[in-house]
């Protein structure tokens, strides 16, 4: 029997700016498209400020538009977001976005957990999928890094 055990995907970058800053400019909905990777538009009705908030987002995903609906779990200003997302045709997933200072600055931390799906739909999901979601993380923060260093000048 095959265990289909949770795949976790991390990455993290340091930025020099204040946390108060970086964690103002990235849950801001409206800087969205100038980092997400496929970013595409939001849907009427998105909010992203507290738990229970939704954002659905449409995203250029494998050649397609696909909409992502993300659910916040846990919002905590400057620290912490917690939420999970759902997208037709892959797995549910769970994401932290962990904000820590670092001096004058702060670290910024992403974590991306899902649990691949049975069958050949599985392959995929532990290696293609695994490695867009990789490939998404590094491209957000150095998109990141551009924006909050351009705006310092």
């Amino acid at each position: 029997m095959i265990t289909r055990r949770v795949k976790r995907i991390e990455a993290a970058h340091r930025y020099d700016v204040p946390v108060e800053r970086g964690f103002a400019f990235i849950t801001n909905i409206g800087n969205w498209s100038k980092f997400w990777p496929g970013y595409v538009r939001l849907e009427e009705g998105t909010r992203w400020s507290e738990s229970g908030d939704t954002a659905r987002l449409v995203i250029r995903l494998f050649g397609r538009e696909r909409e992502l609906t993300m659910t916040i779990r846990t919002f905590e200003p400057n620290r912490r977001v917690t939420y999970t997302s759902t997208q037709p045709g892959l797995p549910d997933g769970y994401h932290e976005r962990i904000f820590e200072p670092d001096g004058d600055g702060f670290v910024y931390r992403l974590l991306v957990a899902y649990k691949p799906r049975g069958g050949i739909a599985g392959l995929l999901d532990a290696t293609l999928v695994a490695r867009a979601i990789r490939h998404a993380l590094e491209r957000t923060l150095a998109a990141v890094e551009r924006e909050l260093s351009t705006s310092t000048r």
